[in-house]
This record gives structure tokens, C-alpha cells and sequence, in this order.
């Protein structure tokens, strides 16, 4: 189950010390960095489920639009499911470099400079 100690604070340090350590002087590009999240909310997914979006709201993480609609179904089993899975954004963000995705609360829109 994903805890407190490996939270988007925690993936964001993880990917800072990734960048650092690349060679690249503008640091690691955009498209690094959303395979990266992927992957760590794989292998996290993989240990069991993720935490609840609405627990997550509720400790005043933000969460993307499609999140929030997730968030409000009455259903733990559905919103402990990572909704990036099946997000277009997910996709963008792997794929094109500085994407275009401008949702508030979307690591991927944050991974690409928005």
C-alpha cells in the first residue's frame, strides 16, 4: 500500500536525483522523467494498492481532473487504481517532449514544464 514516505514529494526527489545525475546540462528531459513516474507507479502497484484519491485530496495533495472525478465514486477499489493508466496524458508525456497538457494537478503536465 502506498504510505506517506512514497508520495509524490518523495517520486519528485527521485527524479531531481536523476536529473543531477545525467551528464545533460538542461537535466533530464521531460520524456524521462514521465517514464520514470510510470514506472515507479507500476512497480508500486505491483506491491499492492495505491492510496485512496480521496485520502489524498483530503491530506491536500492535488489531484488531476480525471483523479477528481474518480475521487468522488463511492468505490475504494476503484480509486486506489491509478487513473494515469488510461489517461491520454500519460501517454503525451512518454511520447512528445514538452507536451501539451495543461491540467492542474498532473504530474505529467508538471514533468513537462506547464
Amino acid at each position: 500500500m502506498m504510505d506517506e514516505t512514497f508520495s509524490n514529494v518523495a517520486m519528485q526527489h527521485i527524479l531531481r536525483e536523476a536529473e543531477a545525475a545525467t551528464d545533460a546540462p538542461a537535466g533530464a528531459s521531460s520524456r524521462l522523467k514521465s517514464r520514470i513516474f510510470s514506472q515507479l507507479i507500476e512497480l508500486e502497484q505491483q506491491q499492492g494498492p495505491l492510496r485512496v484519491l480521496s485520502a489524498i485530496r483530503a491530506a491536500g495533495e492535488k489531484l488531476c481532473i480525471f483523479e477528481t472525478a474518480v475521487a468522488a465514486l463511492p468505490s475504494d477499489d476503484l480509486q486506489s487504481r491509478n487513473a494515469c493508466a488510461v489517461c491520454h496524458a500519460r501517454i503525451l508525456g512518454e511520447r512528445v517532449e514538452r507536451a501539451p497538457i495543461f491540467w492542474p494537478g498532473c504530474p505529467y503536465a508538471t514533468f513537462c514544464g506547464h
